[in-house]
């Protein structure tokens, strides 16, 4: 099982397994350029949400969030990572590297082991290397991502 052991985070940082309020998600959402979402949207991602986790910042006064990722997905074979985010202030420490691992620990420990997991995510220009480093690649152009157009 995944432990937030396992990860070693620069001094004053902590990991947590779950999801952030609500206001915190927007705030982080916001904060680090990923489109808004409304609150009744983001009321639903620890309901809806395979597995996620976050990571905090010790203020010194108190904490506050500063980075997450989460996995939906069926926990049989598909899993989709999303809402990767480390705030601008705490990025380039690593952080978006223990929350990608995390995740991927995560479902390589749950996912049935009978068969291979599929694992995607869209990416942003700025993520790219990130997750190039973890091991993915772009699906083109064997596959083509694709989203409906509102």
């Amino acid at each position: 099982m995944v432990s937030s052991d396992d990860f070693v985070l620069p001094q004053e940082y902590s990991l947590h397994f779950g999801y952030p309020s609500v206001t915190d998600y927007l705030d982080l959402r916001s904060a680090t350029g990923l489109s808004p979402k409304t609150p009744s949207q983001a009321a639903a991602i620890s309901t809806g949400s395979w597995f996620g986790c976050y990571i905090t910042f010790d203020t010194g006064h108190g904490s506050e969030i500063i980075g997450m990722g989460r996995v939906i997905g069926d926990g049989g074979w598909y899993f989709h990572i999303a809402d990767m985010a480390v705030h601008p202030r705490h990025q380039k420490k690593g952080l978006g590297d223990i929350v990608l691992k995390v995740l991927l620990q995560r479902i390589n420990q749950e996912a049935p082991n009978d068969g291979k997991p599929y694992i995607s995510l869209f990416a942003d220009e700025a993520g790219k290397r990130l997750y190039f480093k973890n091991g993915f690649v772009e699906a083109a152009p064997g596959q083509l991502g694709m989203v409906l157009k509102s």
